[in-house]
């Protein structure tokens, strides 16, 4: 018999529930420009460089690390606004300078003794693909990069600097207390 040229359907395995997923998480780590900030950059005559973080998206990483989730910075960038950033907020895992963010994520996991099941992901751009592959759970902000958002587990309804972090902290969160 011909080839019709299409292939043949196969049973999909079945797929572990976003809420089952999001029971494992023990670690949450961001890249920052276009997820913590809004992929702006802005500089000042005299050359003082400004990046613009949401208070709500500190807040859900402060009741993330509340609940015993470890939190994490890892960007390409390097900048003592991150620093700044990060030291507010008492992230104990920054890392900046990270051009392989998948092999600053293994590091991780490995010091903290975790598996890529407990670890979530939050990504924007080509950069993050990586990253976002490995990860247990991996998002974007609404404003990802197209590639990234065909990539994510979960795309957010809030663009990057306003609100995305938080509205992930918040899923994670709640389906740690529905447990």
């Amino acid at each position: 018999m011909p080839s019709t040229g299409r292939r043949k359907k196969t049973p999909l395995a079945p797929r572990v529930s976003l809420q089952r997923i999001l029971r494992r998480i023990r670690l949450l780590a961001t890249d920052v420009d276009g997820v913590l900030t809004d992929a702006g950059m802005y500089y000042s005559e005299s050359g003082d460089e400004w990046k613009k973080f949401n208070t709500r998206d500190g807040m859900g990483i402060k009741l993330l690390q509340r609940a015993g989730i470890l939190t994490a910075i890892i960007t390409q960038e390097s900048t003592k606004i991150v620093m700044r950033r990060a030291r507010k907020l008492t992230i104990p895992e920054v890392h900046q300078g990270a051009f392989d963010k998948l092999t600053v994520l293994k590091d991780l996991i490995a010091r903290h003794h975790l598996t890529m099941d407990q670890v979530a992901y939050m990504g924007d751009d080509v950069n993050d693909l990586q990253a976002l592959g490995a990860a247990g759970f991996s998002a974007a902000p609404a404003d990802g990069m197209p590639v990234v958002l065909k990539t994510v587990r979960y795309r957010c309804k809030c663009k990057g600097g306003e609100g995305a972090v938080r509205e992930v902290a918040d899923l994670i969160l709640s389906a740690q207390r529905a447990q």
